[in-house]
């Protein structure tokens, strides 16, 4: 059984504020774009988690989110046998894209059917909370409000069709550095949610990343390409999450392909586009 396991970009992140458990409150706009991993489920003989994959950045044992997801589902329905997973990626790793998150959520996700354990969304959807804070986003798919840690989820109406142009500098950058540095901005906090100001009128202007400025400051050459994507003429640049990839948003093709022909003189870069929940759901099960 083959899944497709899909990226996200965040539209909008604004922060909120610390927890009292270490992570912070937050508000962002997930969406989902065709750019996936693959996942194939083989069933084995006992009860081993065997798991492979094409890029030797990413630790194919039990630090991996896909094995902690298998387990986790072994060890709270007290069933499953034995399974080899094989991973073909294409999500570059830690560039914000949510590419592990993913990978573990499809992993619930196909390892229920695998199983035969009849689990609903929701209850797949818990278990994601317990892995990480992004993967229930992907048992959902498609345009959503992201709130609290980010796993209190909205599903919204999506958008219009997007073309985001992905530029992939060569180095990750971590979720827990990145808010470890972050501070908070007195003047924006007194300011209205912009996220919701762009919900209300949809203009794109308005997209903000509240931890840009922190990611900025250690990593200078990635502002380089917010500046680019600006300088072509995107409806929005930002960077995804906590980074490193940095993304210019389009309404025409004609632009992002101009932007890709520039860009890629520069660093790899990609155009994808956006996802609605339907088509999501349609892709990703059809390997299914």
């Amino acid at each position: 059984m083959k899944i497709r396991s899909f990226a996200k970009v965040n539209l909008g992140l604004e922060v909120l504020g610390k927890r009292p458990d270490g992570y912070h409150d937050i508000l962002t706009l997930f969406q989902s774009v065709d750019l996936a991993d693959v996942l194939e489920f083989v069933p084995a003989s006992g009860r081993d988690i065997r798991l492979s994959g094409n890029d030797p950045s990413v630790p194919w044992d039990e630090r991996n989110l896909i094995h902690r997801a298998a387990e986790l589902l072994r060890s709270e329905t007290g069933k499953g046998g034995g399974v080899r997973i094989e991973v073909a990626k294409s999500i570059p790793a830690g560039r914000g894209l949510g590419g592990g998150s993913s990978n573990a959520a499809m992993t619930l996700f196909g390892l229920n059917i695998l199983w035969d354990l009849n689990l609903g969304m929701s209850d797949l959807a818990g278990l994601g909370k317990r892995i990480g804070a992004d993967v229930p986003y992907f048992l959902e798919g498609g345009l959503c409000l992201g709130e609290e840690r980010g796993d209190r989820l909205t599903p919204l109406p999506d958008l219009p069709p997007l073309f985001c142009l992905l530029a992939f500098p060569p180095f990750p950058v971590g979720t827990a550095v990145t808010y470890a540095a972050w501070r908070p901005s007195l003047t924006s906090a007194a300011k209205p949610s912009k996220i919701k100001r762009f919900l209300e009128n949809k203009d794109f202007g308005l997209l903000e990343n509240q931890l840009e400025e922190t990611i900025f400051r250690s990593h200078p050459q990635l502002e380089e390409f917010k500046r680019f994507f600006q300088g072509q003429g995107a409806e929005a640049s930002l960077v995804s999450g906590t980074g490193s990839t940095v993304f210019g948003l389009f309404a025409e093709k004609k632009k992002a392909l101009g932007g890709w022909r520039e860009l890629r003189k520069r660093a790899p870069a990609l155009i994808v586009k956006s996802l609605p929940r339907e088509t999501y759901w349609r892709r990703l099960r059809a390997g299914a």
